[in-house]
């Protein structure tokens, strides 16, 4: 275990995310060590790599979220948990729905990666940066319907959105932001009325602090229930709403 370590590094993991320019990687990993393309990691598989997607206009909550949860797993298992902001345009400073400005350190490569973050933003502004903005460009819905069979594809609130346009939602089982949840089932989505909907290598979650409830579910699923457990004692937060799951995960 960790958690020795946990009450000394905790300071700078409640800062994860929430401040100007900070730096992105909470566990390094040699690139050359990582497995890619290999899906899901069980338990003591080795690291598990989470790269969580940045755009500006991107909401401060479904990105910082995730990457505390995921950050702080990393405490609780003997696995090396490397969490890290990317970017489908390279590294740069992406400016979040609220000003944040957070430096990108990492470019986009979803074959070191075991898990993608989607988050969303910006979706009831369809002038301003955000999901929109980044639909209308393309970039990042190219690149993500690119990664669909590389690691597991997630996304948080309206994050969905992103993952509708790269196609990756068409005929799945998932969920959105319950102002989105129409423009999702337009898409061909197959809506579920649930908190987080795991369908094997498609995890999404609806509402802003769902970012919570997707990492900590993803956590549950790869580092296990003692490791998720006890990252929700330390944010004092417990797991909310109901996890769907398919039958057939892929």
């Amino acid at each position: 275990m960790n958690r020795r370590h946990l009450l000394r590094a905790s300071t700078a993991l409640g800062a994860a995310g929430a401040v100007t320019s900070i730096a992105t990687t909470a566990a390094s990993v040699d690139p050359s060590t990582s497995r890619a393309g290999t899906g899901p990691l069980r338990p003591g598989a080795g690291p598990l790599r989470v790269h969580i997607v940045m755009f500006d206009g991107v909401e401060e909550l479904d990105f910082a979220a995730p990457y505390e949860v995921f950050a702080a797993a990393g405490f609780f298992t003997d696995r090396t948990v490397d969490v890290r902001y990317v970017s489908a345009t390279g590294p740069g400073t992406v400016r979040a729905a609220y000003g944040t400005e957070i430096r990108v350190e990492h470019g986009w490569a979803p074959h070191q990666a075991d898990i993608l973050v989607v988050p969303g933003g910006g979706y009831a502004r369809r002038d301003s940066p955000g999901v929109w903005a980044e639909i209308r460009r393309g970039t990042l819905p190219k690149a993500l319907a690119a990664a669909r069979r590389g690691p597991t594809i997630s996304a948080v609130c309206t994050g969905t959105m992103l993952l509708a346009a790269a196609g990756l939602t068409r005929n799945r089982p998932c969920t959105t932001h319950h102002k989105a949840r129409a423009d999702l089932e337009n898409q061909g989505g197959v809506l579920k009325s649930a908190r987080v909907v795991d369908d094997g290598d498609l995890v999404t979650a609806g509402g802003i602090t769902s970012g919570l409830d997707l990492a900590l579910w993803l956590v549950r699923r790869e580092l296990g229930a003692d490791g998720a457990t006890e990252v929700e004692a330390m944010l004092e937060y417990e797991a909310r709403g109901t996890v769907w799951v398919s039958d057939g995960r892929r």
